[in-house]
């Protein structure tokens, strides 16, 4: 599977996010739509960006039971997304249920990956609030071996944790990756971050690219830019 840059269409308004896609006349960048822009629009957001010609990673972040999640899943699959994720927290059970949702009567799905470690957990946190006293890189990695036994494609990580997430989990595992900024601009509320050259280097397989591209003078181009340097 080849790498790819992913842009995190982080827009509250179905306005605002067709506006912007309505930039690219000659490509059909892969997309992210959040919570923020499918609660406020619904599946039909998803439909259309689809029909556009756009790949779509559909960000909802499940954890619940796993016949909860399984049924969402379903739902979710029938929208024809190219990848959605679940929380690892939730167990091996409930990532396991979720594949088992996801997949369609012909035996095709959407990627599934799991989010670890949420970036805004720091280590203090978890042992205060969430009572885990292992090294969060220790938790990470561990969390991303049960992705891996339950069957999934691949987790989201820091740029950082890629190369261990593919030493631990083995290289077809999948590494989606935000927090890359390009080294000329704003790291914003990002404080580990890396550049789109950088997480080539390292072995991430997707990245996902907000601020940089979507309030970028020129959009086109700071995608265009994200490629050449991502992809090559």
């Amino acid at each position: 599977m080849g790498k790819d840059v992913i842009v995190a269409c982080d827009f509250s308004s179905k306005e605002a996010c067709l506006a912007f896609l309505d930039k690219f006349s000659g490509e059909k960048p892969f997309v992210k739509i959040g919570m923020e822009l499918f609660y406020a629009e619904g599946p039909s957001i998803v439909r259309e960006i689809k029909a556009r010609g756009h790949k779509i990673f559909l960000d909802l972040k499940l954890h619940d039971i796993p016949n909860t999640v399984k049924k969402s899943m379903a739902v979710l699959s029938k929208l024809d997304v190219d990848m959605c994720n679940l929380h690892a927290a939730g167990t091996r059970a409930m990532m396991e249920a979720a594949l088992e949702g996801l997949t369609r009567p012909d035996g095709t799905r959407p990627l599934l990956i799991a989010v670890t470690q949420l970036t805004s957990t720091s280590e203090e946190r978890m042992k205060d609030e969430l009572l885990i006293n292992e090294p969060i890189d220790r938790v990470v990695m561990h969390y991303a071996e049960n992705a891996a036994k339950a069957g999934l494609d691949g987790v989201v990580c820091s740029p950082l944790e890629a190369a261990k997430v593919h030493e631990t989990c083995g290289a077809s595992f999948l590494t989606v990756t935000p927090g890359v900024r390009f080294a000329d601009g704003d790291i914003g509320d990002q404080v580990r971050v890396m550049t789109p050259a950088q997480a080539k280097e390292i072995g991430s397989d997707y990245i996902v690219v907000g601020r940089p591209i979507t309030a970028a003078e020129d959009p086109v181009a700071a995608y265009q830019r994200c490629v050449r340097e991502f992809v090559g």
